[in-house]
């Protein structure tokens, strides 16, 4: 089993790789997580050499750290279409290149900035690689606060068991979007873009963690060097 720090390696070599893929000139959709701070981070180097990029983060914290690193940073409304999006996952159904997201809590602003690119390219250590969404984690659900205990109830019908996901402070956890995240354990799923028509449909969700064909590619670090997985 990969050790935390050999984890962190495959991480930014596939931050690194996703760097190919970046132009001058670009605007791009900067994600939010542990791998995707090493794409922010890489990204920061090569700005200071010179490269000219204009980034749209997809939370405040990655907002904040592309502008400590020199990185331009903007919005969907002064930019709405976006050359490429780069960020990380939680789970990568092999097969589909369907997507689980939002462990780092935000799904609905990485969901909105990836559907307004041209392509996504994912990047993950290989131990996201998944036959089927939902083997490892939890599909995180934003949901607003008003009524969630009913939020919570419903989702429950649909086979999931849904948490609901606690801040540092012991109060719930408040997404960038004034929301919470309830984190839904189901079993692994053999429909992911079912089941998310379905949670949608429920009263008081926002969006899913569930990313149905969304991502072009998927850039994975394994221990025998970088693969590249590219949706048909």
């Amino acid at each position: 089993m990969a050790t935390v720090q050999n984890k962190d390696i495959q991480k930014k070599e596939a931050a690194l790789k996703a760097l190919e893929f970046v132009k001058d000139g670009m605007l791009l959709g900067l994600g939010t997580g542990s791998t995707a701070t090493f794409f922010v981070e890489a990204l920061g180097e090569r700005v200071k050499a010179g490269l000219n990029v204009i980034g749209v983060p997809t939370s405040e914290r990655t907002g904040q750290l592309a502008t400590s690193l020199g990185i331009k940073v903007s919005d969907l409304s002064t930019y709405p279409r976006l050359d490429l999006t780069v960020d990380g996952a939680d789970e990568v159904e092999l097969d589909s290149l369907n997507l689980i997201k939002g462990l780092g809590g935000a799904l609905l602003r990485e969901k909105i900035v990836a559907k307004s690119s041209k392509r996504m390219i994912v990047i993950v250590d290989e131990s996201k690689l998944v036959t089927k969404l939902a083997s490892h984690v939890p599909v995180p659900v934003e949901i607003v606060p008003f009524g969630f205990e009913s939020t919570l109830g419903r989702i429950t019908t649909l086979g999931g068991a849904p948490r609901l996901r606690p801040g540092e402070d012991g109060k719930p956890y408040v997404t960038d979007g004034g929301h919470y995240i309830a984190d839904c354990a189901f079993k692994p799923i053999d429909d992911g873009r079912e089941l998310s028509q379905q949670l949608k449909l429920v009263v008081g969700v926002v969006e899913t963690g569930l990313f149905i064909g969304i991502a072009k590619s998927v850039i994975v670090a394994k221990s025998t060097g970088i693969e590249v997985l590219t949706r048909k």
